[in-house]
């Protein structure tokens, strides 16, 4: 079966539950310092956890982490309480997308809303769009609550791009306009895409997606393309769309992959949707659904019923190739090769933070276990952004991105549902103010936008 067949799935850009709530923090004399008082913290810069720890948060950073006994509270500092609580550092969306800014206004708050709610502070946005960079740093100022944002600009594709000399353009255009890394869709030439590559690495921009189908997967190593997202080539490489792959052959790219750093964004839950072995009784039960605008959903659901009636690959090799894409990915984990954490919401039943609990079940079966699962949406994800700006751990100097959670996370990965409050940049925001926000957007949703 010829890859193309694949192409199908180029993007279609389209609960937080806790037990008992920690109380508010208290009105203090800053309102930029807070304390996070003995809980147990999973830093992330070691395995394991550390009980009974103080977190002390003054500005967008985090300032002192260490034993509750040996961490002063300023004066003036609020407090949380966190004892019998689990901290961790704020998750990533290493593949999300961001309302383009002519969506209407309250669906693109509600959209960066959502991912904070679910704890994601973090996104790599993957699809970028005129004014898009505005809204950056409208986030990042704190005019709207939600998570750092890192923008990929307007994608590069077989019609953005007609020629060699177009990509060399477009590389120095989106690296003038100021735009974090460039978006690689299906559709580009060996000659484009070579262009673009070689332009990239002159002017300093990453670069990362898809793997066009005449670039292929080993050269689009080779010319230094640094995330492979949705293990997009894969598949294709190993012939595996209606078949076993071979394990020789998945060594030998695995070691490829590992040899050039280059890392992978899996996006399993999204890919069971689009290749047709999801459940469409399953997808519509979703609870987080109520999140997103009923017409959304009226569109996602018909896309369903028509993948369905007019599969674009058998049922068997759908399965197949689900089968496929967890053996990849546990290969590319055992091999050393790195992963980030990411699901493509908002996308067709992947509703943004949300999602990535869809996705858990899908790395465990791989075999990464919780710490692995939460290193990819954390300490990973800080090493990435490196030359950005400092966090994925909880230590000093790190930016103030943390999670509360009612219950341990290394136990097992589903506590990172039971969230009991959020804080990006420094800002708090405890489990009654989530509730709140969300129930407004719930209420939104019968406007069907």
């Amino acid at each position: 079966m010829r890859a193309t067949t694949l192409l199908f799935l180029t993007l279609i850009l389209t609960g937080c539950a806790a037990s008992d709530t920690v109380p508010p923090a208290p009105a203090a004399e800053r309102d930029d310092a807070y304390a996070i008082v003995g809980a147990t913290v999973i830093p992330m810069n070691r395995p394991g956890s550390l009980e009974n720890q103080t977190i002390l948060v003054e500005g967008e950073r985090i300032v002192a982490a260490g034993p509750a006994g040996r961490v002063t509270v300023p004066p003036g500092t609020a407090v949380i309480e966190g004892r019998g609580r689990f901290v961790i550092p704020g998750l990533a969306e290493m593949h999300g997308h961001v309302p383009p800014p002519n969506a209407p206004a309250d669906h693109v708050e509600d959209v960066l809303f959502l991912y904070v709610a679910s704890g994601v502070t973090t996104v790599r946005g993957m699809l970028g769009a005129p004014g898009q960079l505005a809204l950056k740093e409208r986030t990042a100022s704190g005019e709207l609550v939600g998570p750092n944002l890192y923008l990929a600009g307007p994608s590069f594709n077989g019609q953005s791009v007609n020629s060699p000399e177009e990509a060399i353009a477009k590389v120095r255009q989106q690296h003038a306009e100021g735009w974090d890394l460039i978006k690689i869709h299906p559709g580009l030439t060996r000659p484009e895409y070579d262009a673009m590559a070689r332009t990239a690495r002159e002017v300093g921009m990453r670069f990362g997606g898809h793997v066009p189908q005449e670039v292929g997967l080993e050269h689009a190593i080779e010319m230094g393309q640094e995330t492979f997202d949705h293990l997009d080539g894969y598949i294709e490489h190993l012939e595996g769309m209606d078949g076993p792959v071979d394990p020789g052959r998945l060594r030998a790219i695995v070691e490829k992959t590992r040899s050039a750093g280059a890392w992978v964004v899996p996006t399993m839950a999204l890919w069971e949707t689009l290749v047709g072995t999801a459940d469409l009784a399953t997808l519509t039960s979703y609870p987080e659904l109520v999140y997103m605008p009923a017409g959304m959903v009226a569109n996602w659901t018909e896309a369903h019923r028509n993948r369905l009636a007019n599969r674009p690959l058998p049922e068997a090799a759908a399965k197949q190739m689900v089968a496929n894409r967890i053996e990849i990915l546990r290969a590319l984990h055992e091999g050393g090769v790195r992963v980030l954490m990411g699901t493509d919401a908002p996308q067709q039943f992947s509703v943004p933070g949300f999602a990535l609990h869809r996705e858990f079940p899908r790395m465990l079966q791989a075999g990464m276990t919780p710490w692995e699962i939460i290193e990819s949406g954390t300490r990973n994800v800080g090493i990435y952004f490196a030359n950005e700006d400092r966090f994925g751990t909880i230590e000093p100097g790190q930016r103030a991105d943390i999670v509360v959670l009612a219950a341990d996370p290394l136990a097992d990965i589903a506590n990172l549902r039971k969230i009991e409050g959020v804080m990006v940049r420094g800002r708090w925001l405890d489990r009654a103010a989530i509730d709140r926000r969300l129930a407004e957007i719930a209420a939104r949703r019968d406007g069907g936008q």
